[in-house]
This record gives C-alpha cells, structure tokens and sequence, in this order.
C-alpha cells in the first residue's frame, strides 16, 4: 500500500504533492488533536507534533541557511550583471514608487472592510477574561520610539555582519544594491572576475535550495499537521469574525492583482493563477516568502517569461520590501483590537495608522510569525493594548499562511507587470 502511495505521488507535479500533503496534514492532524477528534492526549499529541514537524523545521532552515548569500547573490546580478547602465535607473524609478502604492492600496482597503464589517463589534467580552487579555505582557521594540532621521540612519547597514547574523533582510538588501552598483561602475576586467564568483555563489545557493524542495511535500505536511494538532478548531470560533475579514481583505487585494495582470501584464486571470500555483501553495504552508524566493524567481523566469536581470532583482525585493497581504493584515489587526477595546481612532489618527502600517511592512523579515511582533510596536503608537494580541495569536499562524501568499502573489504579479514595462529596456 505504501509503495503504491509512493508510486502514485512520484508521478504528480510539485503543485500536486503538496496539495495532496496540505489535505493529509489537516486530516492527520484533525484526528490526533486533543482539541479535534482527540486521538492523543495533550501531552502525547505536543510530543507526536514535534516530531511531524521536524522535516518542516529542517526544510525552513536549509533555506534559510542560504536565503542571505541567495540574496545578495541574486540583486548583485540583478544590478551589475546587466549591460545596459540605464535598466538600473529606469527598474528603481518604477519599482519602489509601486511597491509604495500598491502597500498603501493593501491598507486602504484593510481600513475599508475592517471599518464595514466592524469584527470587534463580534467579540464576547468573557473571551477577554478567558484569554486573560489585559495580563500578557508584550515586549515593544524601542526602535518604534525613534525620531525619523534615526530610522533613516539605522537603514544604512554599518556593520553588514552584525545585520546578517540578525537575519535583518533591509540591510542586506541595501549592502547588496550598494554592491551591485559599485560593481557595475567597474572596468570589464574587474567586473567579469567579481561576476563569475557572484553567479558561482547563486549556484551554489540554488544547488541547496533543490534539495530542499525534495523536501518540501514532507514539510507542508509536517507544518499543517503540528499547526492543527496543537490549535484545533477552537481558536477560531471566538474571533471567526476577525478571521473572516482579513480573508475577504485579501481577496479583495487578490482581485485587485489580477485585474492588473489583466489590463497591465495582458494575461488572463485563470492563466496567471495556474502559472503561479506551486509557489502560492509552498507560501501557503510555510509562511515565508524567504523559502518560496528560489521558486518564484523560476516561474517568474521560465513560466511567466520574465527577462532575468528583472526576475533577479525584483523578487529578492519584492521578498523583503512588498509586503502588502501583511500590511493589510496589521491595519485590520489594529482596527479590530481598537474596536474590542472600545478606543475611538479619529480619521487623521486612522490616516497615520495607514502610513505607520505601510513603513512598518516594508522591511519587515520575510519568516514566519515576525507579522505579530510587527503589529506589536504599531499598536503602542495608537494607545491600543498590545496585550490584546492574546485575542488573535490562535489564529496568526492560519492567517500568516494567507497574507505570505499575498505577499509571494504580490511579487510575481510585480515581475509581470515590470517585464512589461521594462522588456524594451533589457
């Protein structure tokens, strides 16, 4: 029987085993968890879900072990390996102006659904007391209390070394984009040397990250069922109303991606969608854009056709600076603790909410969970209790899964839409 299993799964897409390991995972999961079928007791299910998890531990931290020189490697080429000194110019006046507008879109229409569906509005006072809010202590990064010109300084990455042992992907970006451009003011000579070990280092990085992949069913898997063993379905009943808005906020963003690739990138909806589906499906379940990079840069390469100058400097980007299914998360995140906790947001506060969400996403480290610790030190700034986040901590892992698909979704759909605008150029 195993073997006919493993018969059958060899023979299906990269797509398709995942699939079929997210639905095995769910039901798995279902049936072990004490707050499911409640096969195990609790203490025999926390055991059984570390060690199911352990092939999604090991798949994250293979990639992550290369996502920085992966990175680097993938904007220096990006910037530097390109001939024409204008694609520079003409990619970086593009690219950041759209990332800004298509974050401020996310939030905006964060605040829109969070201000007509009202999901605080939802929420039983006892669950307060049940979940002890008012009793968590959440730690705040005291970087949110700096002035302005201090973050703009702290984005410069004085001690690169200091940054990559902190997995700060901003500063790595920037050393890179740095990198790259001096790289690219060099004689040929120079250049070609410094390029060939660059693209040995990609190499290498991408050597790591296919072994990874054969992992990656095995992962999703692990990952969905340790997520269900230990929440079950109980954390969503409480706040579904709050669950229910941040999916439709997506959707609403999703829809509005695909209209852009419609009337932009000249490509059916339908279309896009089937292309992009394995590397939706692993951001799905893993919860990082950082893992699903290698991935999205070979679709954007070999399936959307995307030039690769363009693939290899917008998708590392993209990964660490478009951030829009997590911006939109945070603003309805914040509205709806505002609304629970009865604190009465005026139009200009809501208004510097939106831009405090647009600056606190970009940046923010492409891995799971950093969303919640993000929302954290946006909360603070407005007078919300941030010990409010016990509410919604059940359910951020099911809606991390989401927002990354956003996010990845997000990056791919730049890709297209730059090829288009740039493919005279490259």
């Amino acid at each position: 029987m195993i073997q006919l299993i493993q018969r059958i799964i060899s023979k299906q897409a990269l797509w398709q085993k995942i699939v079929f390991a997210l639905i095995l995972g769910l039901i798995i999961g279902l049936i072990l968890s004490p707050k499911g079928l409640g096969a195990l007791n609790e203490q025999s299910a926390h055991q059984v879900a570390q060690w199911v998890a352990l092939p999604g531990k090991l798949f994250l931290a293979l990639i992550q072990m290369v996502v920085i020189p992966l990175v680097m490697s993938s904007i220096i080429l990006g910037i530097a390996g390109n001939q024409d000194t204008e694609f520079l110019k003409k990619v970086g006046l593009r690219i950041f102006p759209y990332f800004v507008a298509t974050t401020i879109v996310s939030v905006s229409i964060g605040v829109m659904v969070a201000s007509v569906v009202t999901p605080g509005d939802f929420v039983d006072g006892q669950l307060l007391k049940d979940l002890g809010v008012g009793m968590v202590p959440i730690a705040t990064n005291d970087a949110t209390q700096s002035s302005i010109p201090e973050k703009v300084a702290a984005m410069i990455p004085a001690n690169f070394t200091q940054s990559a042992l902190d997995k700060d992907m901003l500063a790595v970006v920037l050393y890179s984009g740095f990198i790259g451009v001096a790289m690219a003011t060099l004689i040929a000579k120079q250049k070609r040397l410094l390029l060939d070990i660059t693209e040995s280092v990609q190499s290498l990085s991408l050597k790591v990250v296919n072994w990874a992949m054969n992992l990656a069913p095995f992962a999703v898997f692990g990952l969905l069922c340790d997520i269900t063993i230990r929440i079950g379905v109980e954390a969503l009943i409480g706040v579904s109303a709050y669950v229910i808005t941040v999916i439709l906020g997506l959707l609403i963003l999703l829809c509005a991606y695909l209209l852009l690739v419609y009337l932009v990138g000249k490509v059916p909806p339908w279309q896009f969608i089937s292309t992009i589906k394995d590397a939706q499906l692993l951001a799905f379940s893993t919860s990082s854009s950082a893992a699903v990079m290698p991935l999205s840069m070979k679709i954007a390469e070999q399936k959307l056709k995307v030039n690769k100058p363009i693939a290899q400097f917008i998708i590392p980007l993209g990964a660490t600076i478009n951030m829009d299914g997590t911006a939109l998360y945070q603003v309805i995140a914040a509205l709806f603790l505002a609304q629970v906790f009865g604190v009465e947001l005026s139009q200009s506060q809501i208004i510097l909410l939106m831009l405090t969400t647009v600056g606190a996403s970009i940046g923010s480290p492409s891995t799971p969970g950093v969303g919640i610790v993000i929302l954290a030190s946006v909360l603070t700034s407005f007078g919300i209790p941030p010990s409010g986040i016990a509410l919604i901590l059940g359910v951020d892992r099911i809606l991390d899964m989401c927002r990354t698909t956003l996010n990845v979704t997000g990056d791919l759909t730049a890709c297209l839409l730059m090829n288009r605008w740039l493919s005279k150029t490259v």
